[in-house]
């Protein structure tokens, strides 16, 4: 079943304790497809300035990622700049050029109006209420938002939740967006706006999937080298989809797979700069790591009885 993300292709410059890259290939919908494509075939649609390398995106088409709702237009590229603290829990944004993506109004082109698994990247909430108006019979919805959309569009933000199935936020973003402090309650207040789910991205501590009966957490897989932490939620999103997408099954149990392929491609992201962590990365690399997940939480209820 088609998968499509509709999202931001940008040039990061990063700097972390541990490195740094200038104008490397990133944004929201890069992250998601080059993550998910190991899994399914994703569309895209973004837009690029005049002055984008099309050398890096003809590397994404290698990768079977669908480019052609990529518009490139006239002016500079989206480009974001940041640096990492030593934990790399926190990060000081250092430079945001909006360029092309200022004008970005999403048009889908159309062989990608009948996708089944829609993935709203975190843009203008406007901007994805319009990709939903162009999209026919959607399986499924999830989409992104950020603290900026909830403070300055959050009557257009409500409304979206009407419209969608997963909302995808992070601890800070559940908070603000509902107020209150405690992750378990902003949860079900999301719910109750609309979404059947919420997944609650939370970094190194990993991931929840919230329904309105029921909780699922997924650890982040324990790694030792960690250099840049961009992107990770969006490959989570992108795992999390295309697994959803390869077999069209919405039940509990594979919902809950779908949050381990997430968090799987969420650690390959982090163990390099931008996108290359997914360099040499297969879909056999993935099944070990999300067979590793298993063995991370794996227990006996039942064992022998204590003295």
């Amino acid at each position: 079943m088609s998968l499509l993300v509709v999202g931001s292709v940008a040039l990061d410059s990063v700097a972390t304790p541990f490195g740094e890259t200038a104008d490397a290939l990133g944004g929201s919908a890069v992250f998601f497809s080059v993550a998910g494509s190991i899994l399914h075939p994703v569309q895209v649609v973004g837009v690029v300035g005049s002055d984008f390398p099309l050398t890096a995106l003809y590397a994404l088409e290698q990768r079977g990622i669908d480019l052609s709702g990529v518009e490139q237009a006239k002016g500079e590229s989206f480009r974001w700049k940041a640096r990492y603290s030593y934990d790399l829990a926190s990060r000081e944004t250092l430079e945001t050029r909006l360029g092309v993506f200022a004008d970005f109004r999403p048009k889908l082109p159309a062989g990608f109006r009948d996708a089944a698994y829609v993935f709203l990247g975190n843009i203008d909430p406007e901007l994805q209420l319009g990709v939903l108006d162009q999209v026919k019979a959607p399986k499924l919805v999830a989409c992104d938002t950020m603290n900026y959309w909830i403070q300055s569009k959050r009557d257009l933000l409500l409304e979206l939740l009407r419209h969608i199935d997963i909302l995808m936020v992070n601890d800070s973003e559940a908070r603000e967006l509902s107020g209150d402090w405690n992750i378990y309650r902003a949860a079900q207040w999301i719910l109750q706006r609309g979404p059947k789910m919420t997944v609650l991205k939370q970094g190194e501590h990993g991931a929840l999937l919230v329904d309105r009966t029921t909780t699922f957490k997924v650890p982040a897989y324990p790694l030792q080298d960690v250099f840049d932490p961009t992107g990770a939620g969006d490959a989570f999103a992108g795992g999390f989809m295309a697994h959803l997408a390869r077999n069209g099954d919405l039940s509990p149990p594979n919902l809950r797979r779908a949050m381990v392929y997430g968090a799987a491609m969420g650690s390959f992201a982090v163990e390099a700069f931008g996108i290359q962590g997914f360099d040499k990365v297969t879909p056999a690399d993935v099944r070990a790591r999300v067979q590793a997940f298993k063995q991370l939480v794996h227990f006996d209820v039942d064992g022998p009885a204590g003295p």
